[in-house]
């Protein structure tokens, strides 16, 4: 059995996972935001789980809200947790005597939905959750892209609009995709919280389904411009903001088909199947592929 761990801004996320993907014991905590005791809540997680679970722990998982050098296993950047610069990875094992591996919250979420969920039935796919922000993981050969140091394949911050809005947090840009499309750029622009916004548009309200359709535009430029970078075989789309179903889709699924080069605009785009679980299940099969080294 092995160990996946979902860190969060709120909450901290762990289970016992099994080979076929089944989440056992799974147990809930408050994420301190101060790195160093969140280090040691995960820790404590972890031998919680190993003491009540009565199985052998083989490696742990764990997905970070984070930039991660995948050379060093050393946290870069963190969005809403103060990780930076340390060694998370060390740390943990010192302590728990066995293996662990880190890696983004949403490249371990794309690695469920193409090992286990909406992408199971396709090669390469790209994934994008669209919520608060915009994270995303890109799945070539059944293998997590990461880039050169491991921080590549942010997609949220692809810029959309060169003299759009200041992004989020960290970034320092304007106009990424995660300003244009998320639900915070979908609260900013109706001037009320998203989940009202997709509220009013279902129930017909113009100027609820106009804020809708634009952000879907602005998701569609986003993946027609990785349909031509990566030419993936079907993008996963999941998040909060999913909930608004076609309102969102429709127009981002037009725009993409429209924008692509031909031969690249023809990828299936499937909602994600996993929901809540896939960073859980993401860690679990990172542990899993560090066993099977």
């Amino acid at each position: 059995m092995v160990v996946g761990v979902d860190v969060g801004g709120t909450k901290i996320a762990g289970a016992l996972v099994a080979r076929d993907s089944s989440l056992r014991a799974p147990v809930t905590l408050p994420t301190p935001l101060a790195g160093p005791e969140l280090v040691t809540a995960v820790g404590d997680l972890v031998e919680r789980l190993r003491a009540e679970g009565g199985h052998e722990i083989l490696a742990v998982g764990v997905g970070l809200p984070s930039l991660i050098d995948s050379r060093t296993g050393r946290v870069c950047m963190s969005a809403n947790v103060d990780l930076a610069d340390i060694d998370v990875r060390a740390d943990l094992q010192e302590r728990l005597g066995i293996p662990v591996w880190l890696d983004n919250d949403a490249n371990v979420a794309a690695l469920a939905e193409h090992r286990v969920g909406a992408g199971r039935e396709h090669g390469d796919i790209v994934m994008l959750t669209v919520g608060t922000g915009v994270g995303g993981g890109v799945i070539i050969g059944d293998k997590i892209f990461r880039g050169g140091s491991g921080t590549g394949a942010e997609l949220g911050h692809m810029v959309v609009q060169a003299d759009g809005p200041r992004c989020q947090r960290n970034c320092p840009n304007r106009g990424c995709l995660e300003t244009m499309c998320s639900g915070t750029a979908i609260a900013r622009d109706a001037g009320m919280p998203a989940k009202e916004v997709v509220r009013l548009a279902g129930d017909g309200d113009a100027a609820a389904l106009a804020v809708l359709d634009r952000a879907g535009r602005f998701l569609g430029v986003g993946l027609s411009n990785l349909a031509n970078i990566f030419n993936p075989d079907a993008f996963v789309i999941g998040g909060g903001v999913g909930a608004a179903g076609d309102l969102l889709l429709g127009p981002a699924i037009d725009e993409y088909r429209s924008r692509a080069l031909p031969p690249n605009a023809s990828a299936q785009v499937v909602v994600a199947a996993l929901g809540a679980r896939a960073g859980l299940i993401g860690a679990g099969l990172l542990a899993w592929d560090l066993v099977d080294a």
